[in-house]
């Protein structure tokens, strides 16, 4: 086991609809809130930081702007496109929280840093 838990996003019907909306290429099948959440990202963070939901709820609190960000350039990289504001309550709105306090390293070699 390693001093790390795992937070996951899980897209929300709202987030989808916006992901949709402000598609550039009206040409392509829109996405659907299923295979949004098919392959998350996987966020590691200190597992101090989600022993208890205050904890995890402060953690998300500090970094929802950083999370935001990283989720709306997932899908688009012109940030004319995303959402003006960009705050707690539209990351609440547009996401649930998955949390798992425990990760198990199962490869016996060094993490790298891509």
């Amino acid at each position: 086991m390693i001093n790390r838990a795992a937070v996951i996003l899980r897209y929300k019907s709202p987030a989808i609809q916006w992901i949709n909306e402000a598609d550039p290429h009206d040409d392509e099948p829109a996405i659907s809130l299923e295979s949004a959440n098919e392959d998350g990202i996987v966020y590691l963070i200190m597992d101090g930081d989600a022993d208890t939901p205050e904890l995890l709820d402060e953690w998300i609190k500090l970094n929802y702007q950083t999370l935001l960000k990283n989720e709306l350039a997932g899908w688009y990289t012109d940030k004319s496109l995303w959402p003006k504001k960009l705050d707690l309550d539209l990351f609440h709105e547009w996401f649930d929280i998955e949390c798992h306090s425990i990760v198990e390293d199962t490869v016996d070699l060094p993490i790298e840093d891509e």
